[in-house]
């Protein structure tokens, strides 16, 4: 996988709207100044690409134009990194506009979770490290400050990269319903926050390692059967990462993804399995006795590691987490560990 430099003073980012074009609207236009301003105080010259700001409308009648703002911002040389506004639901309809070249000859770090799943299979198919997490309106754009947790991730895999990096679980915590709405009157209003839990190992001991591949799981469908899917040879001894989104999913529903997965033998090619928090809290306890069902009983992989309660997707706060890279789960001493540099 190629890694793409790090992020230095002086360096022009641009900001993109990959999926719904909520960044753009009047109402939520000052999220965009917000993320520019805390941008620039990292010296970072901060743009917009040319459709980024064109509203909801605009860009869900335009994939094409997402799309190009995308293949653009990889082909200009003097921007080092494109962080992605928000998710959505249809990025999947950017894929007949993508040039897998582009990014494979121009890597740079792009950054994204939810719907950027898609895009995260993007990078992967040309073979480029990215970044889950870290969207504009979400997360650079968070009202008072970006927290703590959030903006050590950032530092610690963007600008300032070590050789192996700890990722420890947050102390803090809050769910979908204890989301700030956002409008500008509450700017000045900061993300309830409640004591964590830590993490837990659902099952499987000792350690295990591998190059992490996954996003949020309720994109899974729309990936399944295009050219973005991975290969079962290509899937064999990563770390799957799932994570679940805003939408509270049934725990039915979670069961038939996975056990979509087991069915095309993904389940039994990897070495592991982190899942993020959920956003809806009363799906933290439900969400663990479906992963033991299927993985441990239907699969018939009671060993399989399985870290759960990790801070990635739609909880509050979370990490970034490089995909392609090589991670380890220890079991035992409920660990996860990026083994490499995060960029060059």
């Amino acid at each position: 996988m190629i890694k793409p430099k790090r992020l230095s003073k002086g360096d022009k980012v641009a900001v993109v709207s990959l999926s719904r074009g909520m960044i753009g609207e009047k109402m939520f236009i000052h999220k965009y100044e917000l993320a520019k301003k805390r941008l620039e105080e990292y010296g970072l010259e901060v743009m917009a690409m040319p459709n980024a700001l064109k509203g909801i409308d605009y860009l869900y009648q335009h994939p094409e134009a997402r799309a190009q703002d995308l293949m653009d911002a990889f082909r200009d040389p003097e921007i080092k990194a494109v962080f992605n506004a928000i998710g959505g639901d249809d990025t999947i309809r950017l894929l007949p506009y993508i040039d897998f070249d582009v990014f494979q000859n121009n890597p740079k770090i792009f950054t994204g979770f939810s719907d950027s799943t898609t895009n995260h299979f993007m990078m992967y198919k040309a073979g480029l490290v990215s970044y889950y997490g870290l969207s504009v309106m979400n997360n650079i754009a968070e009202y008072v400050a970006i927290n703590e947790y959030t903006k050590q991730a950032m530092e610690k895999t963007l600008f300032a990269p070590q050789d192996i990096l700890p990722i420890p679980c947050s102390d803090f915590c809050s769910y979908e319903k204890d989301k700030i709405w956002w409008k500008e009157d509450n700017m000045n209003k900061a993300t309830p926050r409640y004591p964590n839990t830590g993490y837990e190992v659902i099952q499987g001991n000792g350690k295990v390692t591998g190059e992490l591949l996954g996003g949020c799981i309720d994109v899974f469908p729309e990936l399944l059967g295009t050219s973005l899917w991975p290969t079962l040879d290509q899937w064999m001894g990563k770390i799957l990462l799932i994570e679940t989104s805003e939408v509270d999913m049934h725990e039915m529903v979670l069961s038939w993804f996975l056990r979509n997965l087991h069915a095309q033998g993904i389940l039994h090619a990897i070495n592991g399995i982190i899942v993020g928090k959920p956003a809806v809290e009363e799906k933290l306890e439900k969400y663990k006795d479906v992963y033991k069902q299927v993985v441990g009983f239907e699969a018939n992989l009671p060993n399989l590691p399985i870290l759960y309660n990790v801070n990635v997707g739609h909880a509050y706060p979370i990490g970034v987490f490089p995909l392609g890279l090589r991670y380890e789960i220890d079991c035992d001493n409920k660990t996860l560990t990026l083994l490499e540099s995060a960029t060059l």
